[in-house]
């Protein structure tokens, strides 16, 4: 199969390449030329598989290049004992009659990037081999929370690869800060960034795009790449676990084949519900993919009304992952959309760059219509929604997974709707600890570390593996830099 950029789509890319490049040249993101469609009976076929299995199978439909065997064995060390605390890799728990809760959470930095951050090394290191590439990768992130410790956590120590993490200062909860700044490895390097998580992701592509730097990076032996959810690696990994979560449901028999099934995802950068779409568009029958935004309802407002605009108010919320104004991935959605128009999609996004607002056309705003539903709540009631499904449901929420749980909430109120619904839980409740002990009614909270013990003795969780071996790790990365300094700062960790 090959790979084509959004914004020119006669060029075309191996997924090798794609996967190395992560951003096409042109600024636009590479896409699979097609979406291949599952057999007419694979998801029953998949049932009986492990994860694993399913992995390699969806995976290899996308990447011709790579041998069965060769994802085989990146499925096993991506997803095997040590690194997830479930045989079942993704677990999928019924919270109500028809409300399941795809738990992405398992793995070893406790959010859901772990699922595709831990293949992607696999996948990269498999294609400079496959390409001949002779020099080494140097892997830029902006995170606003979650992908940076993934990322770091993938990559470390991964032959060939230094890996450089940016984050907004002040911008990410205390947890995810500790993960990031105690990350061991030799080949990782982390700086936060005075500003928000936009003005982290926007210079992070600044790099990408600067000649100078990228000729000092050739010199030093180096090229750049990304573990962003720009890049096809992050992407193709999260749709093998909505095809895994239908199968688990067939599995369970709390579905029959061909039962419609809604999906509702918190977003930020829109990777996770693009995924979901991939997914549906593949043959998995989703009926309405539900978007959930916090304060930050820039994506709200467009799957309601066709006009993007980032013109608006940054809020700092319990929920910093999806602190985003400028949604990266919305731009493979609008390729798919128009029909692989690469001309309208870089019209929009000439727009964007120009005014920070397009509008859609007509056309394009009734498919959206008739894929999406869309809506978002505000701190109070992600802080109301934590305490009550915990109450009534017996189920612990971290905040980011409530605004779904919410919105959720919202649409069946609004639209009669009670087709059973997947939310994608997304993030382990521990790693925000104070915010869901104050929506448990806990003032009085521990400082430091100690506050997950207090979070498990409160609600009888324990404390995931990974989350308590932070306690005690020695600080390695203090340092933060003004956004446009950050090319030198890269120069720096390279050495």
């Amino acid at each position: 199969m090959q790979y084509i950029s959004t914004r020119d789509k006669r060029k075309e890319f191996s997924a090798a390449e794609a996967i190395i490049q992560g951003l096409a040249p042109d600024g636009g993101l590479l896409t699979p030329a097609y979406l291949p469609r599952l057999p007419g009976h694979a998801l029953e076929e998949l049932a009986s598989m492990s994860y694993q299995q399913r992995a390699v199978y969806v995976m290899n439909l996308f990447l011709e290049e790579y041998s069965v065997k060769e994802l085989t064995g990146y499925a096993v060390k991506a997803y095997g004992p040590d690194k997830f605390d479930t045989d079942q890799v993704v677990p999928v728990r019924k919270v109500d009659g028809n409300t399941y809760a795809l738990e992405l959470w398992h793995g070893p930095t406790c959010a859901f990037k772990d699922l595709a951050l831990q293949m992607l090394p696999h996948l990269l290191s498999g294609a400079l081999e496959k390409t001949g590439a002779e020099k080494d990768a140097c892997i830029l992130v902006a995170t606003s929370g979650d992908t940076g410790k993934g990322a770091l956590e993938g990559f470390r120590d991964v032959p060939r690869t230094r890996i450089l993490v940016f984050y907004p200062k002040d911008g990410v909860a205390a947890m995810q800060e500790l993960q990031m700044r105690t990350q061991e490895g030799e080949n990782v390097g982390v700086c936060a960034v005075a500003g928000n998580f936009d003005d982290a992701q926007t210079g992070v592509k600044r790099l990408f795009s600067d000649p100078e730097l990228r000729a000092e990076l050739d010199r030093r032996g180096y090229f750049f790449s990304s573990a962003n959810s720009i890049n096809w690696g992050r992407v193709l990994p999260q749709i093998v676990y909505y095809i895994s979560a239908y199968c688990d449901l067939l599995r369970t028999e709390e579905i029959a084949a061909g039962d419609p099934l809604n999906v509702c995802v918190p977003t930020g950068n829109f990777g996770n519900i693009l995924a979901a779409y991939y997914a549906k568009k593949m043959g998995v029958p989703i009926a309405k993919l539900i978007c959930a935004s916090n304060s930050n309802n820039v994506l709200t407002d467009f799957l309601t009304t066709g006009v993007y605009d980032r013109n608006r108010p940054f809020h700092t919320t319990i929920s910093p992952s999806m602190d985003i104004l400028i949604s990266s991935n919305l731009e493979r959605m609008l390729y798919a959309l128009t029909k692989g128009e690469d001309a309208e999609v870089t019209g929009y996004m000439e727009q964007l760059s120009r005014t920070g607002r397009y509008e859609v056309s007509d056309t394009i705003k009734g498919r959206i219509r008739s894929l999406f539903a869309a809506g978002w709540c505000g701190e109070e009631e992600t802080v109301d929604t934590i305490g009550r499904i915990y109450r009534e449901k017996d189920y612990l929420l971290d905040p980011h997974t409530a605004v779904a749980f919410r919105v959720l909430e919202k649409y069946r109120e609004e639209t009669g709707d009670e087709t059973k619904t997947l939310v994608a839980s997304t993030a382990s409740p521990f790693k925000f600890c104070d915010s869901v002990l104050t929506a448990l009614g806990v003032a009085d909270q521990a400082a430091g570390v100690e506050i997950m013990e207090q979070l498990s003795q409160v609600t009888g969780r324990p404390v995931p593996g990974p989350l308590a071996a932070l306690k005690g790790k020695p600080i390695r990365f203090s340092g933060w830099t003004e956004k446009e300094q950050m090319a030198q700062r890269v120069l720096e960790m390279l050495g």
